[in-house]
């Protein structure tokens, strides 16, 4: 019997073996790309950032990171971008849930208005920076609707007012996916729930603080960490509707580290790409330990 037993067991363990050196052999190539492309060049950028300059590799402590932090481009990059972030993120977090929810109660015309969600997803970017010219130029709509009503045109491009602009189009091109993963949350949720809940007269404010939302919660903490990230990565748009040296309102870490690159500062760009990580990462490491703390909700 013991012997059936191990010899039972040994095919099961070559096989595991097996598995597990193919499984290897498949994300050999991905990770030999991360090491080249990311962990090699991200290696070489904090070396440079500790270097006296480019081509001299004396050692210089944390002088570039002092001079970094004491450049008031910096610091008003830096401002921005957090006030950016305050901003866009929760903005994004509520209207998509919103949307979500709209959607998922199956709205009059539901289809339709998935597309119209999904859709920026999908137009280049020049496309979209393009549509928001025509609205927000001098002699665009929002002027021309503004003159009918006898409000002076406001300069929605190249003054205090691009802020919101900018977080007007970072909630349109982004908003979409998080519909998307919002739907998938709440479809998650077993209808039993609510039928439980109407048949004890839950209203609908007390459905959605006690069922939706804790148990969308650990899908929330994705779609948030997911926003940050997405909200570091929208420059393009900026870049392209506001150019490189935007109002100051709007004048984003993007805009430091693109201007520096093009300025041929790699000392300060490699400082400036740390110090982003790090950020980011604090952040992410932040987020996580809130889910921890908070703990998950499991259907």
């Amino acid at each position: 019997m013991d012997k059936t037993l191990r010899s039972r067991r040994k095919p099961s363990h070559r096989l595991r073996k097996k598995e597990s050196f193919a499984g290897f052999l498949f994300c050999l190539p991905s990770a030999v790309g991360m090491l080249l492309f990311f962990a090699a060049p991200f290696g070489v950028c904090v070396y440079m950032s500790f270097a006296e300059n480019f081509n001299i590799s004396r050692f210089v402590g944390l002088r570039n990171y002092i001079d970094v932090l004491g450049s008031a481009a910096f610091r008003l990059a830096a401002w921005n971008t957090l006030k950016f972030n305050l901003v866009a993120v929760p903005l994004i977090m509520a209207v998509s849930l919103a949307a979500a929810m709209l959607l998922y109660g199956k709205l009059k015309g539901y289809n339709i208005f998935r597309t119209v969600f999904v859709f920026p997803l999908v137009v280049p970017v020049a496309s979209v920076v393009l549509f928001f010219q025509i609205i927000f130029s001098e002699t665009g709509t929002i002027n021309n609707i503004l003159g009918v009503f006898g409000i002076a045109p406001a300069d929605w491009i190249n003054s205090p007012n691009s802020f919101a602009v900018l977080v007007l189009l970072y909630l349109w091109k982004n908003s979409g996916y998080n519909i998307i993963l919002f739907l998938s949350a709440l479809n998650s949720i077993p209808r039993d729930y609510h039928e439980a809940a109407d048949m004890d007269g839950a209203g609908a404010s007390t459905r959605l603080f006690k069922i939706t939302l804790p148990l969308i919660m650990p899908y929330s903490f994705f779609i948030l960490v997911i926003s940050v990230i997405n909200s570091f990565k929208s420059f393009r748009e900026a870049f392209v509707l506001f150019g490189a040296h935007p109002n100051r309102g709007i004048y984003m870490i993007w805009h430091f580290m693109n201007n520096n690159f093009q300025n041929l500062n790699y000392l300060r760009l490699a400082v400036g790409a740390i110090m982003i990580f790090a950020v980011i990462f604090m952040l992410v490491l932040l987020l996580f330990g809130l889910r921890r703390k908070a703990g998950d909700t499991e259907l």
